[in-house]
Formats: structure tokens, C-alpha cells, sequence
């Protein structure tokens, strides 16, 4: 008699592996962590194998955790187009690309680099959602993820085996609402001591070579906030609280969408833009697309080609 596999369990597997974690995953399903780790454990006597294991405080897929995540994403996969087919929703058949975004990239900066991909004649269903920079790369491991945008290439001494390709970079520019532009942009850059900035948190990349700018000009901003997220950041500067900065390839985006104008350009510091896989050579059409025109329209003043990288 063929083997019985329990999608119940099956499935509180699959949402663990995706939320990171018990807990994570009880809030999303409601149900207690005592509760998942025990029917996990049955999962994996039945199959005779670990589907984790703890390094610290985490839990980490095992080789064979990854494989079943793997599948049981498949799984429930066919089974939500099972239903759209079936109620007839449009799209069900679709290929899917699911993108992972590092959370601190510029909204309009993902949806330029996208849409190339939803242009295309057998354009996939775009997945697209926003994590940390580690969850992401776990994503790529688990086949979650086809492709990470980052800011950064994949960090030294990551134990995710992951390759960057360099979609472009551009300058930044320092922005404001009319009344500050007037003020500030005679004498710039000595003009921003003391000028009112709102700026990325200094953790992040833009924020700390923003930082090394103004020692390096000897510029003593006064900060008003520090922020993650790059849309809120913009929204406190369109209302007028400080000046900001922002790619200058999404310039005329930034200056239409908050009502600001273009204070100067700071100096040589670059915002670089990579797309991140499990590959080598890009091969899926829809991110070749992305990648071409990155380089071709939005970082095309560049004209630089792609580079790879391969890090563990």
C-alpha cells in the first residue's frame, strides 16, 4: 500500500518554513508553537528525516527541509490555481515570478526595474514582496524566490551561495519642497550645515555613505529623522520637515509625485541596484528583461555591463 502523506501537516511545514519560524508562523495561522513544532515532528517521522535544525534562536532547513519545501510549495501552489481554474479567475495559468525586494529600495526604483517583465508577450504573474535582506536570501535557497533586488551585493561570509548581477547605478541628489530648494541650493554643498535633512538610517548603505559625504565636505547637517522605509522618508520631505535624498534616475518621478525640486547633487556618491539569484548566467526571460532594461533605459547613461559575483 502506497505511503499516506498528511497535507495537514504538510502545510503548518510549509508555512514555517516561509514565516522564518514558529512563532512567526503561529501568528499568521493562530495556532500556539507547541502546537506546529509537534506536528512538524510527526511530519518527519513519517518521512524518517530532519526537516530542521536550530543554529541559535532560528531554525534552518536541512538539505532535505529545503527539498520538501520545494515540493509542498509546488503543492499548494497548483492547488490555489486549482481554484482560480475552476472559478474561472483570469491568469491562472500563468507563469509566476516572485521577486523578493530588500525593503529599503525606492518604490519607483522596483517598479521601473519590473514592469520590462509585464511588457513581455507571455508576461509572467508578478509575486512581489518586501523582507530583510537575510529572509530574502533564505528565499533564494528554498526556491521561495526567484530573483532578490538589493542595494547591496550579497554580503561577505553569507552562507547562502548566491550570485549579484549589477543591474545599474546612478547619482543621488539631495531634494526639497520650493521654499527649502530657494534657501539651500545657492553655495551647495556647504550650504546644508545646519540645513534640516532627512536621511536613510545610518545602517544602511545610503545612509552611511551620506554620512562619509558630509565628514569628508565638513558638513554638519541638522537631522531631523531617521528612516527604513524610503517612502516614508520622501513623504516627511514633500511635507516640507527637511531636505532628502533620492536616485537621480527616478528624479522627475520624486519631484512630481512630493511637490519637491532638486537642491544639488551629491557629489560622487552612486546608488547600486543588483538583482540577486541562485544563478550564475541570468536565464528566465522575464529577468533577462528586467536586467536589459535596467541598463538599457533606467541606468542607461552607465552603459556599464553586468557583473557577477559569487559569494558564500
Amino acid at each position: 500500500m502506497m505511503p499516506w502523506l498528511n497535507y495537514h501537516h504538510l502545510y503548518y511545514f510549509w508555512h514555517v518554513a516561509r514565516e522564518g519560524g514558529l512563532v512567526p508562523a503561529g501568528r499568521v495561522l493562530r495556532v500556539s508553537h507547541s502546537t506546529l513544532s509537534a506536528q512538524i515532528k510527526v511530519l518527519e517521522e513519517s518521512l524518517g528525516e530532519q526537516l530542521f535544525i536550530k543554529q541559535g534562536r532560528k531554525l534552518v532547513l536541512t538539505e532535505v527541509g529545503q527539498v520538501a519545501f520545494r515540493y509542498a510549495d509546488e503543492i499548494f501552489s497548483l492547488g490555489r490555481e486549482m481554484l482560480e481554474t475552476v472559478r474561472g479567475q483570469p491568469g491562472a495559468h500563468l507563469p509566476k515570478l516572485r521577486v523578493g525586494v530588500v525593503d529599503v529600495i525606492p518604490k519607483f526604483i522596483v517598479r521601473q526595474l519590473l514592469e520590462p517583465a509585464l511588457r513581455l508577450p507571455s508576461a509572467p504573474r508578478l509575486i512581489c514582496y518586501e523582507g530583510s535582506y537575510e529572509k530574502l536570501l533564505s528565499d533564494l535557497t528554498t526556491h521561495y524566490a526567484d530573483i532578490v533586488i538589493a542595494d547591496t551585493p550579497v554580503p561577505p561570509g553569507s552562507h547562502v551561495r548566491a550570485f549579484s548581477h549589477l543591474l545599474g547605478e546612478c547619482g543621488v541628489g539631495i531634494f526639497g519642497v520650493k521654499r527649502l530648494a530657494k534657501r539651500f541650493r545657492p553655495d551647495f554643498p556647504r550650504s546644508l550645515s545646519h540645513a534640516p535633512m532627512l536621511l536613510p538610517f545610518s545602517e544602511l548603505s545610503l545612509g552611511r555613505t551620506l554620512q562619509q559625504w558630509f565628514a569628508h565636505h565638513h558638513l554638519r547637517p541638522r537631522v531631523v529623522a531617521e528612516f527604513a522605509d524610503s517612502a516614508l522618508l520622501k513623504v516627511f520631505g514633500g511635507d516640507g520637515l527637511g531636505l532628502f535624498p533620492a536616485p537621480l534616475a527616478v528624479r522627475s518621478e520624486v519631484e512630481k509625485q512630493y511637490g519637491v525640486e532638486l537642491v544639488g547633487v551629491a557629489g560622487a556618491i552612486r546608488e547600486r541596484f543588483y538583482a540577486i539569484s541562485v544563478e550564475r548566467r541570468l536565464k528566465n526571460p522575464a529577468v533577462v528583461a528586467i536586467s536589459e532594461a535596467a541598463r538599457r533605459d533606467l541606468f542607461g547613461e552607465q552603459d556599464r555591463p553586468a557583473k557577477s559575483t559569487t559569494m558564500r
